[in-house]
């Protein structure tokens, strides 16, 4: 599917219903009549059963809808955000000692909008918005293991003997660490920079990790969380999830 924003809920029926092929058309899947041939070669699936009837009707709302296997998130007012948070900004709606906070970016928003897990203030980089308070809150918890990659900077030459010791698994004071990937981008005598992916959101993870190893954290991005990516969104602005992201997303957190 392309990469489209989530629509605005389309005109229902006095059911609340709509045509499969018009809702995928909406949505940007594809045209009418390409929609009407996915539907016919077995590619619509809907609530775990194909359909190729077309003139099927669904409700948008609630049907879990996939296209080529890929999830279609329900038609909602639900608003899913992504933010380039910049360093010295604070994972809150607001701080009582006056640091910037996440307010100043969403200040122009009508929705109540949550964070999706937190970012530490000295840590830059990919931080999720959304009025959805289920979503927001299963996202967070390290049952669903969302996969989150950082960028670190970090003190001290790196090579593949640093990427084995954190692959095998480092012992904080909190229990142990799981580090799904890591790899080494570039370094120097006196500096490295190490890609790393995560599920775990305990606090300051990240750096505890690389000052357990000797590496103290010079500075920290995050690039992604799950299948998204921060790419090239510039500090402090901010972007609609696309269909592709929300979707995914959703059927990580079982919603």
């Amino acid at each position: 599917m392309p990469e489209q924003e989530p629509q605005n809920l389309p005109d229902l029926d006095e059911d609340g219903l709509i045509r499969l092929q018009k809702l995928l058309a909406t949505s940007g899947v594809a045209s009418r009549r390409k929609c009407e041939e996915l539907m016919l070669a077995g590619e619509v699936e809907v609530d775990g059963e194909i359909v190729t009837r077309l003139g099927t009707k669904v409700d948008p709302r609630v049907a879990v809808i996939r296209v080529s296997g890929k999830r279609l998130p329900p038609i909602s007012p639900n608003v899913y955000l992504v933010l380039n948070k910049p360093r010295g900004v604070v994972s809150t709606m607001s701080d009582p000692e006056g640091r910037p906070s996440l307010a100043e970016y969403v200040a122009d928003r009508p929705e109540r909008l949550f964070h999706v897990g937190r970012l530490d203030t000295d840590t830059d980089g990919l931080l999720l918005l959304t009025n959805d308070g289920d979503f927001a809150q299963r996202l967070a918890h390290p049952s669903y293991e969302v996969e989150k990659t950082y960028v670190a900077e970090v003190a001290g030459s790196v090579d593949k003997s640093t990427v084995k010791t954190l692959l095998a698994g480092v012992v904080l004071e909190d229990g142990p660490v799981e580090v799904r990937r890591a790899r080494v981008i570039s370094t120097t005598a006196n500096r490295g920079i190490v890609e790393l992916v995560i599920h775990e959101g305990r606090n300051r993870i990240v750096r505890r990790l690389f000052d357990e190893i000797g590496h103290p954290v010079q500075r920290l991005t995050r690039t992604a969380i799950g299948p998204v990516r921060i790419g090239n969104l510039r500090q402090g602005a901010m972007r609609d999830l696309t269909l592709d992201e929300v979707g995914s997303l959703l059927d990580t957190a079982g919603l």
